[in-house]
């Protein structure tokens, strides 16, 4: 197997390498190697998450549900309670993820419309 490594970090892999930019570089390596993993020049290792990677990660899907839900605020419709608690709920989702043990067992709330 090969990896393709971008400033010490995996990128890619592949069982065949292929031409790629000379920013770009194919290491071999085993099937334990995984895209995102860290690369020192000679050995492989698992990303440590940090709280604000972890952080970064719950905002990001956050907004993207957020952003499923904006519809609900058109003009022309009413929302509910629920809709409203929802996202507000969503907003108010890293309010106190101060640890990453706490940010890692973060509880989702469930929209009203998929239950």
């Amino acid at each position: 197997m090969k990896a393709l490594i971008l400033n010490n970090k995996v990128v890619d892999l592949k069982e065949v390498e292929f031409k790629v930019h000379s920013s770009l570089t194919w290491v071999d390596c085993d099937n334990t190697v995984e895209i995102g993993y860290d690369y020192n020049g000679s050995t492989f290792s698992k990303p440590e998450i940090t709280l604000s990677m972890k952080m970064e990660n719950i905002r990001s899907n956050r907004n993207f549900l957020i952003k499923k839900t904006d519809w609900w605020a058109s003009s022309d419709i009413t929302m509910t309670d629920a809709d409203k608690k929802y996202r507000q709920d969503l907003r108010d989702i890293t309010n106190g993820l101060d640890t990453l043990d706490k940010a890692n067992n973060v509880t989702w709330p469930t929209n009203p419309r998929e239950v």
